[in-house]
C-alpha cells in the first residue's frame, strides 16, 4: 500500500495568534500545491491560535490540515482549563497529538489516559497522532523495543483494527527531542519498522500496512530527505523547525533535498 506522507508541525507553547497568522501565511507561499499533491501537511498551534489559523486556512483556501496538540478525554464537564475533543472538532481540527512525551513526562499522562484520549478523538471524528518512544536510559539498557511495544499495546487497547489503520503513530526517541540529537536514519527506520510489526502482531497485517508511522526527534531540513527515504517512515512530527516558514517548508519539500 502506498501511504501518503504526513508532515506535522507541533508548535508547542509558542506563537501568539498574530504570529501564528503570519507563519501560516508565509507557509502558504513557501509550500506549493505540487508539494501538497505529494505530502499531507498539518499544523498544530496552541489552543489560543486555533480559531485564527482555522479562519485563514479556510478563507485563503490553504490546503493544510489543522491539528491540536492535546485534548481532554471527556466531552464536557468540570475540568477547568481543559479542552474537549468536541470543541476541537467544531473548529475544524482534523488531527490531535496524543501522548506526546512532554505530556507524559511533565504532566504525568499514563498509557491508560492516552488510551481514553484516543477513543475520545475517534468519537469526535478526528484522527489521533499517537506518540511513543523511549528514554536514553531505556535505549542504553536495550529496552527500547520492549518499551515501545508496551506503549502500543496499552495505548491501543480495545481500538479496532480499522481505526488503528486510519491513525498515525509518531515514533519519537525522547532523548532526541529538542536536544539537537537525531537518531540515525537506520535507527529511525529500525524502530519505525518495529512499530509497524508490533501493530501487525496486535491488529493484523492490513492495519499495519495502512497505519502511517512518523518519525519525530530533531527533524531538520538537513536530515529530512534521508529520514523520509526509509521504507517505514511515512512522515515527520516536527518541533522547533516548524516555527520558521523556511525550515518547515524545506522539510515538506524533502524530495528536493537529495
Amino acid at each position: 500500500m502506498s501511504r501518503k506522507p504526513l508532515i506535522s508541525g507541533n508548535w508547542k507553547m509558542n506563537l501568539n495568534h498574530f504570529e501564528a497568522l503570519k507563519l501560516v501565511q508565509e507557509l502558504s507561499y513557501a509550500i506549493t500545491r505540487e508539494d501538497i499533491d505529494e505530502v499531507d501537511v498539518s499544523v498544530h498551534p496552541p489552543f489560543t491560535d486555533l480559531r485564527t489559523v482555522q479562519t485563514v486556512l479556510e478563507s485563503d483556501k490553504i490546503p493544510f490540515q489543522l491539528g491540536a496538540q492535546h485534548c481532554h478525554n471527556e466531552t464536557s464537564g468540570a475540568f477547568t482549563g481543559e479542552i474537549s475533543p468536541v470543541m476541537l472538532q467544531k473548529l475544524g481540527v482534523e488531527y490531535v497529538i496524543v501522548g506526546h512525551s512532554e505530556r507524559r513526562e511533565v504532566f504525568g499522562e499514563t498509557d491508560e489516559l492516552v488510551n481514553k484520549k484516543i477513543k475520545s478523538v475517534f468519537n469526535a471524528e478526528m484522527t489521533p497522532i499517537l506518540c511513543v518512544g523511549e528514554t536514553l536510559a531505556e535505549r542504553d539498557a536495550g529496552d527500547a523495543e520492549s518499551r515501545v511495544a508496551a506503549q502500543l499495546e496499552a495505548c491501543l487497547a480495545s481500538i479496532t483494527p480499522e481505526d488503528v489503520g486510519s491513525m498515525v503513530v509518531a515514533y519519537e526517541p525522547i532523548w532526541a527531542i529538542g536536544t539537537g540529537k537525531t537518531a540515525s536514519a537506520e535507527d529511525a527506520q529500525s524502530m519505525c519498522a518495529f512499530v509497524r510489526s508490533t501493530v501487525s502482531s496486535l491488529f493484523g497485517a492490513e492495519a499495519a500496512d495502512a497505519v502511517r508511522v512518523q518519525y519525530g526527534g530533531s527533524v531538520k531540513p538537513v536530515n529530512a530527505h534521508e529520514l523520509m527515504s526509509q521504507p517505514d517512515i511515512d512522515g515527520a512530527l516536527v518541533g522547533g523547525a516548524s516555527l520558521a516558514a523556511d525550515s518547515f517548508a524545506r522539510i515538506v519539500q524533502y524530495r528536493n533535498q537529495a
